[in-house]
């Protein structure tokens, strides 16, 4: 599919979305507004992989290792543009969680070490440093924030846990709960100054919106490939900056022998895996290239905007999301006050077939809402119209 930008770069009409809409599968039985969790790809990336893994049957060990996995170099190349990294730095796993879990044990560390996270991180991200903490006495240390807080007030926080002990500091670009992306730039520079590693939880901004990993100056950033690029599930991407890969301990013991640079991370060393995911991964960054990550961010900002306005009047609606911010996406959390979020959930997709995602943590509890590029404001006004309908007959 062809899908070029108007001239101006602007946020393209309604039409172009429904082309765009036109190129991916059709969501059904549910109306699907939590792209957060995991993007359906377009159907050119579906048919790619359907077509490589029916390669992959004529003569698995040929066609897997030999001719699939000839086209990864150039995958790599490709995605290195777009994060602005270079190639072999780049490994290829299937998703965040096996990326982050690759930085946080493969990180060299002794007893007495500390690693600052926050209780906004993801569940598996803290329980993997606090598993280290219990094995090799590094000590954790929560730095506390709330999601509505000013910028200054986060990095503040995060300057203010800072001490002598600190080696590591884990960070999340965009948090999964409520969308609010944290001033990552700003706290890696404040880590660089001390020699402090940041690994970066990038699984819901790239392809979401425009960055640059020698902009953002992290040493691990991490992301997965089939959220809003739109690659196959099971695609994953793990940046490791240069200098950090040597001393970097793979998660899975490589199957060649040293020396070794980024390939001791890549995939491969899972065993046998099935190739034909990664043919994936090169037509959906076709596919997003021909719209440009700019309009892909653009439009996901309207469309979260257009579905606040339409609903920012239902008696108790109340927004955990900051929505007057350059970096505002496709992910925001909503409440309504004296209603149960579980109930509402529920009843939106038993009654009116829309998906939302129910989300707590903290004091914070309501449905996380995430359309995608392939979403039409025509399905936010149904989604809207079935959540004032639930809220009425409560």
């Amino acid at each position: 599919m062809e899908v070029q930008l108007m001239s101006d770069n602007s946020v393209a009409g309604e039409a172009f979305w429904e082309r765009v809409r036109a190129a991916y599968p059709e969501q059904r039985p549910l109306l699907n507004l939590n792209n957060a969790a995991v993007s359906p790809p377009p159907l050119v990336v579906e048919q790619a992989m359907i077509d490589a893994y029916r390669l992959i049957s004529q003569n698995p060990d040929v066609n897997m290792w030999s001719t699939l996995d000839a086209a990864l170099p150039a995958i790599k190349q490709q995605l290195a543009d777009m994060a602005d990294c270079d190639p072999d730095e780049i490994a290829l796993n299937r998703n965040s969680s096996e990326g982050l879990s690759t930085a946080i044990f493969g990180i060299p560390l002794k007893a007495g070490d500390q690693v600052l996270v926050s209780q906004w991180d993801y569940p598996s991200v803290i329980a993997g440093w606090m598993q280290r903490q219990q094995r090799e006495g590094i000590e954790v240390v929560t730095v506390d924030f709330d999601l509505m807080d000013d910028e200054n007030v986060i990095v503040q926080a995060y300057a203010q846990a800072i001490t002598p002990r600190t080696r590591v500091i884990q960070l999340t670009h965009m948090l999964h709960w409520t969308g609010r992306v944290l001033p990552v730039k700003r706290i890696c520079a404040l880590a660089r100054a001390q020699a402090i590693i940041t690994v970066v939880d990038g699984a819901q901004t790239f392809a979401q919106m425009p960055l640059s990993f020698r902009e953002l100056d992290c040493d691990y950033f991490i992301t997965s490939l089939h959220k809003w690029l739109g690659a196959p599930v099971g695609n994953g991407m793990l940046i490791v900056r240069r200098d950090r890969i040597d001393s970097t301990w793979p998660l899975l013991g490589p199957f060649d022998p040293p020396p070794l640079q980024i390939d001791k991370f890549d995939h491969w060393n899972l065993g046998t895996y099935n190739s034909a995911i990664q043919a994936g991964i090169a037509p959906a960054i076709r596919f997003h290239t021909q719209i440009g990550t700019q309009a892909i961010h653009a439009r996901l900002q309207e469309l979260t905007r257009y579905w606040v306005d339409l609903a920012k009047d239902i008696p108790g609606f109340r927004l955990h999301t900051p929505l007057d911010t350059v970096e505002l996406g496709a992910v925001s959390l909503f409440s309504i006050d004296q209603c149960d979020a579980r109930w509402v959930e529920q009843e939106l997709r038993k009654t009116h077939k829309v998906h939302v995602k129910f989300r707590q943590i903290r004091h914070i509890s309501g449905l996380r809402v995430s359309p995608s590029i392939y979403t039409l404001k025509s399905d936010l006004c149904r989604f809207v119209e079935a959540l004032k309908q639930v809220v009425a007959s409560k």
